[in-house]
């Protein structure tokens, strides 16, 4: 679960400024969007000047201009090879290795003023831009890096105060790009050997659509694609359509609850889907690789009751879906909690499934503000892990614990600090965050007053952003204690504090 790109350089922001600052006379009145919301770790990335409450993008995929000249099903050459996870292709790959080589889409945004904006940026790696409009009326568009500068015409200015609502509409093309993070993982679009799937942790989602690429940006989404025969393309939410004409089909994907764009996930391949509900509900969509369906089925059928599970520790399931995404073994590094259906590459074991679905709390319905508050995410959902063993595989939490605690690598640095982006996926994050839980509820000393004090958590920030300061706040103003020691040892401390015996 290694997701990062370096944040936009320098000198692309100098360039963007320099285009903001041009042609300033008779555009709208007010001051341009920031270029990026200072995050600790990647401080280009997201935008300001507005918040984005619902994206629409239409978008049509296909293989490259040179695959187009044979049939989508025709079979390889029997010498032929599929390229590495990372869409490159081996010497001796055909076209037809890249079905999903090619990407032409419809980006529709709505969003709010958050001042008066004369200019706005988006994030945008890659891809070519054809047009944009504001309102319904041209606006001009530049390029400075992953930073796409929309600057509308005047007749708009009002439409562009604070607090209004406005609608922007991208229309772009091109091969989408595999991002490599800093500490070399890959993210953006992956190309498979049937198709691709896109994952965006931190910030890959940039790769296939312009927008607020921030987690602290959240929005609703509608995103219908549109695949050749034999293909399906699965995203999040709820499937709300399927049609097909002239031996194309279209999928029409809905996330009704608030998403942040690095959830936002799209797997177009040949898959086997299943569709159900649980007991409570819920929605199910499964789509597995034929070479990963057999041995997945098992774990798979068990996604009601770890939701059900879930829901006892940590409150309702915050969705009205849920799910999986099984790709082949190597079509992506690591597995990824997606709104609603996580990402696996291969076959999950059940630990991983109980991950993965605790993520749907922490992380996809409490949403770090920024990626210092990743622990938050990692933590719980490892302690997730832990609980379902104690309940499930009589491990003991202790036993966890302890061996959380003595491994080296959870302690090279505190969980709420991690010295760069290359370390926000590293052992302490996930370990030693949940050593962080573990403690606290040692410290609480009381099962229900622990879970309970869980359960208002995830009620209380449903669907929201939330921060390592909000979180120890909480804690404290629920509890009425004073852990100012708890955190300095065990959330921000450089040393492994002693334990009882």
């Amino acid at each position: 679960m290694n997701r990062r790109t370096p944040a936009a350089t320098p000198l692309a922001l100098l360039l963007a400024l320099a285009l903001l600052g041009a042609g300033c006379t008779g555009g709208v009145e007010g001051t341009p969007g920031a270029a990026g919301l200072r995050d600790p770790y990647f401080p280009g990335l997201g935008n300001g000047g507005y918040d984005v409450t619902h994206y629409s993008l239409k978008l049509d995929i296909g293989p490259s201009a040179d695959d187009k000249r044979r049939p989508a099903d025709e079979k390889r050459p029997a010498d032929d090879k599929r390229g590495p996870a990372d869409g490159t292709s081996s010497p001796s790959a055909q076209p037809s290795d890249r079905p999903a080589d090619r990407l032409r889409g419809t980006a529709t945004i709505t969003a709010r003023a958050t001042q008066d904006l004369s200019a706005f940026h988006l994030d945008l790696a890659g891809l070519d831009v054809e047009s944009a409009t504001v309102e319904g009326r041209p606006a001009a568009v530049n390029r400075a890096g992953k930073e796409l500068i929309i600057r509308p015409g005047s007749a708009v200015e009002d439409r562009l105060r604070k607090g209004r609502t406005f609608t922007t509409v991208v229309r772009y093309s091109g091969s989408p790009q595999t991002i490599t993070d800093p500490d070399g993982s890959k993210e953006g679009w992956l190309r498979t050997a049937d198709g691709a799937v896109a994952l965006g942790e931190p910030t890959g989602s940039m790769a296939w659509f312009p927008g607020n690429h921030h987690p602290s940006d959240k929005a609703t989404y509608d995103i219908e694609v549109t695949v050749p025969d034999p293909l399906t393309a699965v995203s999040n939410g709820e499937l709300i359509s399927r049609r097909t004409e002239d031996g194309r089909t279209t999928y029409h994907w809905r996330t009704a609850e608030p998403m942040a764009s690095y959830l936002a996930t799209l797997a177009v391949g040949r898959f086997s889907t299943h569709q159900s509900a649980t007991p409570d509900g819920i929605r199910l969509f499964t789509a597995v690789d034929p070479e990963s369906e057999a041995a997945s089925e098992e774990v798979l059928d068990g996604i009601p009751a770890v939701l059900a599970w879930s829901a006892e520790k940590f409150g309702p399931y915050p969705f009205t879906s849920a799910g999986a995404i099984v790709e082949r073994t190597g079509d992506a590094e690591y597995a990824l909690e997606t709104q609603n259906r996580p990402v696996f590459p291969g076959p999950p074991d059940t630990a991983l499934l109980v991950h993965e679905l605790a993520h749907q709390w922490f992380g996809n319905s409490v949403t770090p503000k920024s990626w210092r508050d990743m622990w938050l995410n990692e933590g719980f959902a490892t302690y997730a892990e832990w609980l379902w063993a104690a309940d499930h595989d009589d491990v003991p939490v202790e036993e966890s614990f302890d061996e959380a605690y003595e491994d080296g690598a959870n302690w090279a640095f505190p969980p709420a600090g991690p010295p760069s982006a290359a370390d926000i996926s590293e052992a302490p994050v996930y370990g030693r965050g949940a050593m962080v839980v573990h403690r606290l509820r040692l410290a609480i000393d009381d099962d229900e007053a622990f879970f309970d004090l869980v359960r208002g958590w995830t009620e209380t920030h449903r669907h929201g952003n939330a921060s390592t300061d909000d979180f120890t706040a909480y804690v404290e103003e629920e509890t009425g204690e004073d852990l100012t020691e708890l955190w300095d040892d065990w959330l921000y401390g450089e040393s492994r504090p002693p334990v009882e015996d």
